[in-house]
């Protein structure tokens, strides 16, 4: 269990992200098909449907961690090379995190960090006091 009254802050972690060019987001409905063909291909082939389900939510229960890449002028346009992780909640039952993951390359980074605060914090904006996290991967985003 994390108490979402006491998380880090989430802005500076996503300034660091965008230092380094990379954005952290609510995934777009749109994007539903990408985000989970790469997610099936990159991380777990059972969980690309898990973020299906969460983008189907009003907002989107889904966060993506992306490249920033200039020769893409469209705002809309998220090629499956440029994403480097995803998170989502409430997708098992109300009030859980996960599941989330980050391309191999990027495991040393702080993007699974951005990912997992980005998450948390939509959770508390919703008025979540607590979240439930299911295994013991992340330890980061809270002080207590």
């Amino acid at each position: 269990m994390v108490n979402l009254r006491v998380l880090r802050d989430l802005e500076p972690v996503l300034d660091e992200q965008r230092a380094a060019s990379v954005e952290v987001r609510r995934a777009q409905t749109t994007e539903s098909d990408v985000i989970a063909d790469w997610v099936r291909e990159n991380i777990n082939p059972n969980w690309g449907v898990v973020c299906e389900v969460a983008l189907e939510q009003t907002p989107p229960n889904c966060f993506v961690a992306y490249r920033k890449n200039p020769a893409n002028k469209n705002s809309g346009d998220l090629p499956p090379a440029d994403i480097l992780g995803f998170a989502c909640y409430d997708v098992v039952t109300t009030g859980v995190f996960g599941p989330s993951g980050v391309r191999e390359d990027q495991q040393n980074t702080d993007v699974g960090t951005a990912l997992f605060l980005s998450c948390l914090h939509a959770m508390a904006a919703e008025e979540y006091t607590q979240a439930v996290i299911g295994w013991s991967g992340m330890t980061v985003g809270y002080s207590g």
